[in-house]
Protein backbone atom coordinates (compact mmCIF):
# COMPACT_ATOMS: atom_id res chain seq x y z
CA UNK A 1 0.00 0.00 0.00
CA UNK A 2 1.23 3.47 -0.98
CA UNK A 3 1.39 5.88 1.73
CA UNK A 4 0.48 9.51 1.06
CA UNK A 5 0.15 12.53 2.47
CA UNK A 6 -3.64 12.30 1.38
CA UNK A 7 -3.74 9.03 3.17
CA UNK A 8 -1.96 10.07 6.35
CA UNK A 9 -4.44 12.78 6.38
CA UNK A 10 -7.56 10.51 6.26
CA UNK A 11 -6.58 8.57 9.03
CA UNK A 12 -5.32 11.31 10.91
CA UNK A 13 -9.13 12.34 10.82
CA UNK A 14 -10.60 9.52 11.20
CA UNK A 15 -8.48 8.29 14.48
CA UNK A 16 -9.65 12.32 15.53
CA UNK A 17 -13.05 11.74 15.29
CA UNK A 18 -13.04 7.80 16.53
CA UNK A 19 -11.98 9.62 19.94
CA UNK A 20 -13.49 12.93 19.96
CA UNK A 21 -15.71 12.24 22.88
CA UNK A 22 -13.21 11.55 25.03
CA UNK A 23 -11.25 14.68 24.36
CA UNK A 24 -11.93 17.98 26.86
CA UNK A 25 -13.86 20.72 24.98
CA UNK A 26 -15.87 23.70 26.27
CA UNK A 27 -18.82 23.06 23.49
CA UNK A 28 -19.70 19.89 21.54
CA UNK A 29 -22.18 19.02 18.34
CA UNK A 30 -24.62 16.48 18.83
CA UNK A 31 -25.45 14.43 15.74
CA UNK A 32 -28.39 12.60 14.48
CA UNK A 33 -26.80 9.25 14.85
CA UNK A 34 -25.36 9.49 18.38
CA UNK A 35 -26.62 7.13 20.47
CA UNK A 36 -27.82 8.38 24.16
CA UNK A 37 -24.48 6.56 25.89
CA UNK A 38 -22.48 8.44 23.60
CA UNK A 39 -24.73 11.96 24.25
CA UNK A 40 -23.62 11.27 27.94
CA UNK A 41 -19.64 10.68 26.92
CA UNK A 42 -19.65 13.89 25.39
CA UNK A 43 -21.31 15.55 28.28
CA UNK A 44 -19.22 13.87 30.98
CA UNK A 45 -16.28 15.79 28.48
CA UNK A 46 -17.50 19.45 28.41
CA UNK A 47 -15.06 21.40 30.42
CA UNK A 48 -14.86 25.16 31.43
CA UNK A 49 -12.59 27.43 29.58
CA UNK A 50 -9.69 28.78 31.72
CA UNK A 51 -11.51 31.85 32.44
CA UNK A 52 -14.40 30.65 33.39
CA UNK A 53 -12.48 27.99 35.48
CA UNK A 54 -11.01 31.08 37.48
CA UNK A 55 -14.68 32.84 37.45
CA UNK A 56 -16.18 29.54 39.63
CA UNK A 57 -13.18 29.31 42.10
CA UNK A 58 -14.08 32.96 43.22
CA UNK A 59 -17.03 31.86 44.62
CA UNK A 60 -17.76 35.40 46.03
CA UNK A 61 -18.19 38.13 43.84
CA UNK A 62 -19.54 41.89 45.23
CA UNK A 63 -22.16 44.17 42.77
CA UNK A 64 -22.07 47.60 43.41
CA UNK A 65 -24.77 49.67 42.06
CA UNK A 66 -24.01 53.43 42.42
CA UNK A 67 -25.56 56.36 40.34
CA UNK A 68 -27.63 59.15 39.74
CA UNK A 69 -30.28 56.53 41.22
CA UNK A 70 -28.59 56.68 44.66
CA UNK A 71 -29.58 60.74 45.29
CA UNK A 72 -33.29 60.27 43.90
CA UNK A 73 -34.05 57.36 46.02
CA UNK A 74 -35.15 55.09 42.87
CA UNK A 75 -34.21 51.94 41.63
CA UNK A 76 -34.83 52.70 37.91
CA UNK A 77 -34.08 56.51 36.45
CA UNK A 78 -35.49 57.84 33.16
CA UNK A 79 -32.67 59.33 32.07
CA UNK A 80 -33.95 63.04 32.82
CA UNK A 81 -32.12 63.72 36.01
CA UNK A 82 -29.63 66.46 36.15
CA UNK A 83 -25.89 66.17 36.39
CA UNK A 84 -26.02 68.41 38.63
CA UNK A 85 -27.62 65.73 41.32
CA UNK A 86 -24.81 63.40 41.47
CA UNK A 87 -22.28 64.70 44.18
CA UNK A 88 -20.61 62.04 46.67
CA UNK A 89 -19.34 64.18 48.69
CA UNK A 90 -17.50 61.37 50.99
CA UNK A 91 -16.60 59.17 48.43
CA UNK A 92 -14.44 56.50 49.28
CA UNK A 93 -13.51 53.73 47.35
CA UNK A 94 -10.93 52.50 49.42
CA UNK A 95 -13.68 51.76 52.09
CA UNK A 96 -15.51 50.04 48.80
CA UNK A 97 -12.42 48.14 48.12
CA UNK A 98 -11.42 47.76 51.61
CA UNK A 99 -14.73 46.31 53.30
CA UNK A 100 -15.05 43.81 50.48
CA UNK A 101 -11.39 42.46 50.62
CA UNK A 102 -12.35 41.81 54.03
CA UNK A 103 -15.36 40.17 53.82
CA UNK A 104 -13.56 37.74 51.77
CA UNK A 105 -14.70 38.57 48.28
CA UNK A 106 -12.85 38.34 45.54
CA UNK A 107 -14.04 40.95 42.79
CA UNK A 108 -16.06 43.95 42.55
CA UNK A 109 -18.12 44.59 39.33
CA UNK A 110 -19.48 48.20 39.46
CA UNK A 111 -22.76 49.49 37.79
CA UNK A 112 -20.24 52.41 34.77
CA UNK A 113 -24.03 53.12 33.48
CA UNK A 114 -27.11 52.05 34.62
CA UNK A 115 -30.57 52.62 32.29
CA UNK A 116 -30.68 55.96 33.24
CA UNK A 117 -27.99 56.89 30.61
CA UNK A 118 -25.13 58.66 33.36
CA UNK A 119 -21.93 57.29 33.23
CA UNK A 120 -19.36 57.20 36.52
CA UNK A 121 -17.02 58.05 34.08
CA UNK A 122 -15.89 61.29 32.28
CA UNK A 123 -16.61 59.88 28.35
CA UNK A 124 -16.33 61.04 25.39
CA UNK A 125 -19.99 60.09 24.25
CA UNK A 126 -22.03 61.85 25.93
CA UNK A 127 -22.85 64.97 28.78
CA UNK A 128 -24.68 62.81 30.84
CA UNK A 129 -21.65 61.88 33.13
CA UNK A 130 -19.60 62.55 35.98
CA UNK A 131 -18.05 65.17 33.90
CA UNK A 132 -20.80 67.48 34.34
CA UNK A 133 -21.37 66.92 38.20
CA UNK A 134 -20.45 68.87 40.96
CA UNK A 135 -18.33 66.20 42.53
CA UNK A 136 -14.50 67.06 42.41
CA UNK A 137 -15.84 69.97 40.06
CA UNK A 138 -16.28 67.57 37.01
CA UNK A 139 -12.83 66.60 36.92
CA UNK A 140 -13.64 62.95 38.94
CA UNK A 141 -13.47 59.73 37.69
CA UNK A 142 -15.63 56.72 39.80
CA UNK A 143 -14.32 53.69 37.37
CA UNK A 144 -10.73 54.84 38.14
CA UNK A 145 -11.18 55.15 41.39
CA UNK A 146 -12.54 52.00 41.84
CA UNK A 147 -10.24 49.85 39.64
CA UNK A 148 -7.32 51.91 41.33
CA UNK A 149 -8.68 50.49 45.07
CA UNK A 150 -8.89 47.04 43.26
CA UNK A 151 -5.59 46.56 42.33
CA UNK A 152 -4.65 47.95 45.76
CA UNK A 153 -6.65 45.20 47.49
CA UNK A 154 -6.07 42.42 45.15
CA UNK A 155 -9.27 41.88 44.07
CA UNK A 156 -10.24 41.31 40.00
CA UNK A 157 -12.64 44.75 38.97
CA UNK A 158 -15.50 44.25 36.94
CA UNK A 159 -17.79 46.46 34.84
CA UNK A 160 -21.94 46.41 34.33
CA UNK A 161 -22.31 48.68 31.19
CA UNK A 162 -26.18 49.06 30.66
CA UNK A 163 -27.62 48.40 27.11
CA UNK A 164 -30.48 50.27 27.53
CA UNK A 165 -30.29 53.73 27.34
CA UNK A 166 -32.94 56.41 28.43
CA UNK A 167 -31.03 59.18 28.36
CA UNK A 168 -29.31 59.06 24.84
CA UNK A 169 -30.66 60.02 21.39
CA UNK A 170 -29.23 57.62 19.53
CA UNK A 171 -31.39 54.76 21.83
CA UNK A 172 -33.64 53.14 18.83
CA UNK A 173 -31.99 53.88 15.96
CA UNK A 174 -29.23 52.29 13.82
CA UNK A 175 -26.77 54.52 15.43
CA UNK A 176 -27.16 53.72 18.80
CA UNK A 177 -24.74 50.53 18.39
CA UNK A 178 -21.58 52.62 17.55
CA UNK A 179 -22.57 54.50 20.36
CA UNK A 180 -22.45 51.52 23.05
CA UNK A 181 -19.46 50.53 21.30
CA UNK A 182 -17.86 53.69 21.75
CA UNK A 183 -18.69 53.33 25.32
CA UNK A 184 -17.58 49.63 25.99
CA UNK A 185 -13.95 50.27 23.89
CA UNK A 186 -13.04 53.54 26.36
CA UNK A 187 -14.14 51.08 29.63
CA UNK A 188 -12.05 48.18 28.43
CA UNK A 189 -9.22 50.30 27.38
CA UNK A 190 -8.66 52.71 29.72
CA UNK A 191 -8.79 51.02 32.90
CA UNK A 192 -6.57 48.29 33.39
CA UNK A 193 -7.55 44.10 33.33
CA UNK A 194 -11.45 44.06 33.47
CA UNK A 195 -12.57 40.40 34.75
CA UNK A 196 -16.01 40.71 33.83
CA UNK A 197 -18.40 42.37 31.50
CA UNK A 198 -21.89 42.39 32.41
CA UNK A 199 -24.84 42.78 30.65
CA UNK A 200 -28.95 42.35 31.52
CA UNK A 201 -31.50 42.49 28.82
CA UNK A 202 -33.30 45.46 30.09
CA UNK A 203 -34.98 47.43 27.11
CA UNK A 204 -37.60 49.98 25.92
CA UNK A 205 -38.25 52.53 23.59
CA UNK A 206 -36.72 55.40 22.17
CA UNK A 207 -37.45 58.62 21.71
CA UNK A 208 -38.43 57.50 17.93
CA UNK A 209 -40.90 55.10 20.03
CA UNK A 210 -39.12 52.04 18.24
CA UNK A 211 -37.23 49.10 20.25
CA UNK A 212 -33.49 48.27 19.97
CA UNK A 213 -32.20 45.03 18.87
CA UNK A 214 -28.64 44.71 20.49
CA UNK A 215 -25.65 43.86 18.71
CA UNK A 216 -24.12 41.65 21.14
CA UNK A 217 -22.12 39.43 18.76
CA UNK A 218 -20.24 42.78 17.76
CA UNK A 219 -19.87 43.53 21.78
CA UNK A 220 -18.83 40.23 22.54
CA UNK A 221 -16.37 39.99 19.67
CA UNK A 222 -14.78 43.53 20.80
CA UNK A 223 -14.34 42.23 24.51
CA UNK A 224 -12.53 39.42 23.44
CA UNK A 225 -9.76 41.57 21.50
CA UNK A 226 -9.54 44.11 24.30
CA UNK A 227 -10.21 42.02 27.34
CA UNK A 228 -9.62 38.17 26.54
CA UNK A 229 -9.47 36.87 30.34
CA UNK A 230 -12.95 38.66 30.75
CA UNK A 231 -16.28 36.66 31.18
CA UNK A 232 -19.17 38.05 29.78
CA UNK A 233 -22.01 37.26 32.23
CA UNK A 234 -25.82 37.15 32.11
CA UNK A 235 -26.47 38.12 28.76
CA UNK A 236 -23.47 36.78 27.08
CA UNK A 237 -21.91 33.14 26.74
CA UNK A 238 -20.08 32.70 29.71
CA UNK A 239 -22.34 32.66 32.84
CA UNK A 240 -25.86 32.71 32.78
CA UNK A 241 -28.07 33.86 35.70
CA UNK A 242 -29.22 31.49 37.64
CA UNK A 243 -33.20 32.33 37.04
CA UNK A 244 -33.82 34.71 40.03
CA UNK A 245 -32.88 37.16 42.28
CA UNK A 246 -32.86 35.57 45.41
CA UNK A 247 -29.80 33.83 45.88
CA UNK A 248 -30.89 30.35 45.49
CA UNK A 249 -29.72 27.96 43.24
CA UNK A 250 -31.16 24.87 41.48
CA UNK A 251 -31.05 21.65 43.22
CA UNK A 252 -30.08 19.59 40.56
CA UNK A 253 -27.37 22.18 39.03
CA UNK A 254 -25.90 21.36 35.68
CA UNK A 255 -23.00 23.65 34.17
CA UNK A 256 -23.38 21.50 31.07
CA UNK A 257 -26.32 22.76 28.88
CA UNK A 258 -27.85 22.66 25.43
CA UNK A 259 -26.44 24.63 22.74
CA UNK A 260 -29.35 24.61 20.12
CA UNK A 261 -27.80 27.46 18.08
CA UNK A 262 -24.26 26.48 17.74
CA UNK A 263 -22.86 27.89 14.73
CA UNK A 264 -21.47 24.34 13.07
CA UNK A 265 -18.72 26.12 10.62
CA UNK A 266 -16.61 27.28 13.74
CA UNK A 267 -16.29 23.32 15.09
CA UNK A 268 -13.64 21.26 13.94
CA UNK A 269 -12.79 18.00 15.54
CA UNK A 270 -9.73 18.97 16.70
CA UNK A 271 -9.80 22.77 17.58
CA UNK A 272 -12.41 25.01 19.48
CA UNK A 273 -13.42 28.43 19.11
CA UNK A 274 -14.71 30.78 21.54
CA UNK A 275 -17.98 31.16 22.16
CA UNK A 276 -19.39 33.97 20.66
CA UNK A 277 -22.78 33.94 21.54
CA UNK A 278 -25.50 33.18 23.82
CA UNK A 279 -27.06 29.91 23.92
CA UNK A 280 -30.89 30.11 23.57
CA UNK A 281 -33.36 28.85 25.42
CA UNK A 282 -35.60 29.18 28.37
CA UNK A 283 -32.49 29.26 31.00
CA UNK A 284 -35.22 29.75 33.97
CA UNK A 285 -36.78 26.12 34.17
CA UNK A 286 -35.30 23.79 36.96
CA UNK A 287 -34.13 20.97 34.49
CA UNK A 288 -31.80 22.26 32.01
CA UNK A 289 -29.35 19.62 31.86
CA UNK A 290 -30.59 16.38 32.67
CA UNK A 291 -30.15 13.06 30.28
CA UNK A 292 -33.59 13.78 28.77
CA UNK A 293 -32.59 17.11 28.10
CA UNK A 294 -29.83 17.25 26.37
CA UNK A 295 -30.66 13.76 24.62
CA UNK A 296 -33.23 16.20 22.46
CA UNK A 297 -29.97 18.79 22.11
CA UNK A 298 -28.19 19.98 19.01
CA UNK A 299 -24.96 20.74 20.84
CA UNK A 300 -23.87 21.10 24.52
CA UNK A 301 -21.73 23.92 26.07
CA UNK A 302 -20.51 25.15 29.09
CA UNK A 303 -22.47 27.55 31.12
CA UNK A 304 -22.54 28.03 34.73
CA UNK A 305 -25.00 29.76 36.72
CA UNK A 306 -24.43 33.15 38.28
CA UNK A 307 -26.39 33.34 41.25
CA UNK A 308 -27.36 37.32 42.20
CA UNK A 309 -28.95 39.07 45.45
CA UNK A 310 -28.81 42.20 46.82
CA UNK A 311 -27.97 42.43 50.84
CA UNK A 312 -31.05 44.65 51.42
CA UNK A 313 -34.53 44.63 49.22
CA UNK A 314 -33.45 46.96 46.63
CA UNK A 315 -29.98 47.21 44.44
CA UNK A 316 -29.81 50.70 44.52
CA UNK A 317 -29.13 52.48 48.45
CA UNK A 318 -32.46 53.54 49.82
CA UNK A 319 -32.43 54.79 53.37
CA UNK A 320 -35.76 53.51 54.74
CA UNK A 321 -33.91 50.05 54.39
CA UNK A 322 -31.20 50.77 56.86
CA UNK A 323 -32.63 48.32 59.61
CA UNK A 324 -33.65 45.74 56.83
CA UNK A 325 -30.28 44.79 55.70
CA UNK A 326 -29.65 40.86 55.49
CA UNK A 327 -28.53 39.30 58.49
CA UNK A 328 -24.45 37.15 58.45
CA UNK A 329 -27.20 34.29 59.26
CA UNK A 330 -29.19 35.12 56.03
CA UNK A 331 -25.97 35.45 53.89
CA UNK A 332 -24.45 32.96 54.99
CA UNK A 333 -27.51 30.56 54.22
CA UNK A 334 -27.57 32.07 50.51
CA UNK A 335 -24.00 31.25 50.16
CA UNK A 336 -25.10 27.53 50.96
CA UNK A 337 -27.94 27.87 48.37
CA UNK A 338 -24.92 29.58 45.83
CA UNK A 339 -21.86 28.48 45.96
CA UNK A 340 -23.18 25.50 47.61
CA UNK A 341 -24.95 24.53 44.43
CA UNK A 342 -22.63 24.97 41.80
CA UNK A 343 -22.90 28.63 41.50
CA UNK A 344 -20.88 32.07 42.12
CA UNK A 345 -22.57 34.45 44.60
CA UNK A 346 -23.02 37.96 43.42
CA UNK A 347 -24.03 40.39 46.37
CA UNK A 348 -25.24 43.57 45.63
CA UNK A 349 -24.09 46.39 48.12
CA UNK A 350 -25.54 49.70 47.25
CA UNK A 351 -23.12 52.75 48.70
CA UNK A 352 -24.89 55.92 50.30
CA UNK A 353 -25.12 59.00 48.47
CA UNK A 354 -22.31 60.00 50.26
CA UNK A 355 -20.46 57.40 48.67
CA UNK A 356 -20.11 54.88 51.36
CA UNK A 357 -21.25 51.68 51.95
CA UNK A 358 -22.89 51.57 55.37
CA UNK A 359 -22.57 50.92 58.67
CA UNK A 360 -24.92 48.49 58.83
CA UNK A 361 -23.84 46.63 55.49
CA UNK A 362 -20.51 46.60 56.73
CA UNK A 363 -21.45 44.87 60.25
CA UNK A 364 -23.70 41.79 58.41
CA UNK A 365 -20.95 41.55 55.74
CA UNK A 366 -18.19 41.09 58.47
CA UNK A 367 -20.16 38.68 60.34
CA UNK A 368 -20.91 36.75 57.09
CA UNK A 369 -16.86 36.38 56.66
CA UNK A 370 -16.97 35.29 60.65
CA UNK A 371 -19.32 32.78 59.58
CA UNK A 372 -17.94 31.72 57.13
CA UNK A 373 -14.11 31.32 58.76
CA UNK A 374 -15.86 29.29 61.88
CA UNK A 375 -17.43 27.32 59.54
CA UNK A 376 -14.76 26.04 57.08
CA UNK A 377 -11.29 26.68 59.95
CA UNK A 378 -11.63 22.80 60.31
CA UNK A 379 -12.11 20.15 57.77
CA UNK A 380 -13.49 17.39 60.38
CA UNK A 381 -12.41 14.53 57.75
CA UNK A 382 -8.65 15.56 57.79
CA UNK A 383 -6.70 12.56 58.96
CA UNK A 384 -9.30 9.91 58.32
CA UNK A 385 -8.70 6.70 57.25
CA UNK A 386 -9.99 6.18 53.44
CA UNK A 387 -11.32 3.06 51.85
CA UNK A 388 -12.66 1.93 48.65
CA UNK A 389 -13.06 -0.91 47.04
CA UNK A 390 -12.71 0.33 43.19
CA UNK A 391 -10.68 3.36 43.82
CA UNK A 392 -7.93 5.26 42.86
CA UNK A 393 -5.79 8.06 44.39
CA UNK A 394 -7.99 7.99 47.44
CA UNK A 395 -5.99 10.23 49.80
CA UNK A 396 -6.06 12.92 47.12
CA UNK A 397 -9.99 13.66 48.30
CA UNK A 398 -8.35 14.85 52.07
CA UNK A 399 -5.17 16.85 50.48
CA UNK A 400 -6.82 20.37 50.19
CA UNK A 401 -6.43 20.52 46.42
CA UNK A 402 -8.84 21.42 44.18
CA UNK A 403 -6.90 20.12 40.79
CA UNK A 404 -5.90 16.32 42.36
CA UNK A 405 -9.20 14.03 42.59
CA UNK A 406 -10.43 10.79 43.74
CA UNK A 407 -11.61 8.30 40.93
CA UNK A 408 -12.96 4.94 39.80
CA UNK A 409 -10.81 2.14 38.02
CA UNK A 410 -11.65 0.54 34.44
CA UNK A 411 -15.41 2.18 33.50
CA UNK A 412 -17.22 2.17 36.81
CA UNK A 413 -19.55 4.78 37.31
CA UNK A 414 -20.73 3.90 40.88
CA UNK A 415 -18.41 3.85 44.35
CA UNK A 416 -18.72 3.92 47.65
CA UNK A 417 -15.69 5.74 49.76
CA UNK A 418 -16.07 4.74 53.20
CA UNK A 419 -13.81 7.48 55.58
CA UNK A 420 -13.23 6.18 59.16
CA UNK A 421 -12.23 9.62 61.48
CA UNK A 422 -9.33 9.83 63.60
CA UNK A 423 -11.90 10.17 66.19
CA UNK A 424 -15.89 10.57 67.21
CA UNK A 425 -16.87 13.68 66.09
CA UNK A 426 -20.11 16.02 65.42
CA UNK A 427 -20.87 17.86 61.95
CA UNK A 428 -23.92 19.13 60.44
CA UNK A 429 -22.01 20.65 57.07
CA UNK A 430 -21.01 18.28 53.89
CA UNK A 431 -19.20 19.83 50.98
CA UNK A 432 -18.82 17.87 48.08
CA UNK A 433 -16.33 19.10 44.96
CA UNK A 434 -16.15 17.60 41.44
CA UNK A 435 -12.86 18.41 39.50
CA UNK A 436 -14.80 19.95 37.09
CA UNK A 437 -11.31 20.14 34.70
CA UNK A 438 -12.30 16.47 33.53
CA UNK A 439 -16.05 17.81 34.00
CA UNK A 440 -19.16 17.56 35.43
CA UNK A 441 -20.25 13.50 35.89
CA UNK A 442 -22.02 13.14 39.35
CA UNK A 443 -25.98 12.61 39.30
CA UNK A 444 -27.25 11.13 42.65
CA UNK A 445 -25.16 10.87 45.24
CA UNK A 446 -25.50 10.14 49.41
CA UNK A 447 -23.82 10.08 52.88
CA UNK A 448 -24.44 7.43 55.38
CA UNK A 449 -22.84 7.58 58.90
CA UNK A 450 -22.25 4.05 60.95
CA UNK A 451 -24.61 3.96 64.13
CA UNK A 452 -23.76 2.75 67.45
CA UNK A 453 -25.57 -0.63 66.58
CA UNK A 454 -23.45 -1.02 63.53
CA UNK A 455 -26.39 -0.06 60.51
CA UNK A 456 -25.37 2.38 57.91
CA UNK A 457 -28.24 4.81 58.03
CA UNK A 458 -28.36 8.10 55.58
CA UNK A 459 -27.50 11.38 56.49
CA UNK A 460 -28.09 13.32 53.27
CA UNK A 461 -28.92 13.18 49.43
CA UNK A 462 -28.15 15.21 46.44
CA UNK A 463 -28.15 14.91 42.48
CA UNK A 464 -25.25 17.19 40.99
CA UNK A 465 -22.30 18.43 42.54
CA UNK A 466 -20.01 20.21 40.25
CA UNK A 467 -17.91 22.74 41.44
CA UNK A 468 -19.15 22.77 45.11
CA UNK A 469 -21.72 21.04 46.79
CA UNK A 470 -23.01 22.09 50.65
CA UNK A 471 -25.86 20.08 52.62
CA UNK A 472 -26.60 21.46 55.64
CA UNK A 473 -27.95 18.83 57.86
CA UNK A 474 -28.85 18.07 62.00
CA UNK A 475 -25.88 17.52 63.68
CA UNK A 476 -24.05 13.57 63.56
CA UNK A 477 -21.85 12.45 65.86
CA UNK A 478 -19.59 9.73 64.54
CA UNK A 479 -16.39 8.07 63.52
CA UNK A 480 -17.50 6.13 60.51
CA UNK A 481 -19.05 7.68 57.15
CA UNK A 482 -19.07 6.81 53.64
CA UNK A 483 -20.08 8.91 50.71
CA UNK A 484 -21.65 6.38 48.11
CA UNK A 485 -22.17 7.79 44.51
CA UNK A 486 -25.02 6.08 43.07
CA UNK A 487 -25.02 7.15 38.99
CA UNK A 488 -22.48 9.19 37.12
CA UNK A 489 -21.60 10.33 33.78
CA UNK A 490 -18.44 8.14 33.24
CA UNK A 491 -16.07 7.98 36.17
CA UNK A 492 -16.58 10.00 38.76
CA UNK A 493 -14.04 12.48 40.17
CA UNK A 494 -13.77 13.44 43.12
CA UNK A 495 -11.76 16.40 44.15
CA UNK A 496 -12.47 17.28 48.13
CA UNK A 497 -14.62 15.47 51.02
CA UNK A 498 -15.36 18.12 53.89
CA UNK A 499 -17.09 17.53 57.23
CA UNK A 500 -17.45 20.79 59.10
CA UNK A 501 -19.54 21.71 62.05
CA UNK A 502 -21.64 25.10 61.04
CA UNK A 503 -22.67 27.05 64.07
CA UNK A 504 -26.54 26.97 64.63
CA UNK A 505 -28.01 29.83 62.22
Amino acid sequence: MKITSTSIAMAFFLISNMSFAQKKYNYVPITQTDSPSEIIKKAANVVPTPRQLEWQKKELLAFIHFGVNTFTNKEWGDGTEKETIFNPQKFDADQWARTIKEAGFKEIILTCKHHDGFCLWPTKTTEHSVKNSPWKDGKGDIVKEVSDACKKYGIAFGVYLSPWDRNSKYYGTDQYNDFFVKQLIELLTNYGNISEVWFDGAYGEGPNGKKRLYDFIRWYKIIRKLQPNAVIANMGPDARWVGNEGGQGRITEWSVLPNDNMNQELITANSQHDVLYKPLGDLCDQDLGSRSIINKAKGLVWYPAETNTSIRQGWFYHPEEDNRVKSSEELMNRYITSVGMNGTFLLNMPPTPDGLIHENDVKSLLGFKTLRDQTFKVNLAHGATVKCSNGKNMNLILDGKYNTYFTTKNQDTTTVIELTLPSVRTFNLLSVQECITVGQRVEEFRLDYLKENGQWETITSGTTIGYKRLLKFNAITAKKVRLSITRSRLNPTISEIGLYKMPNI
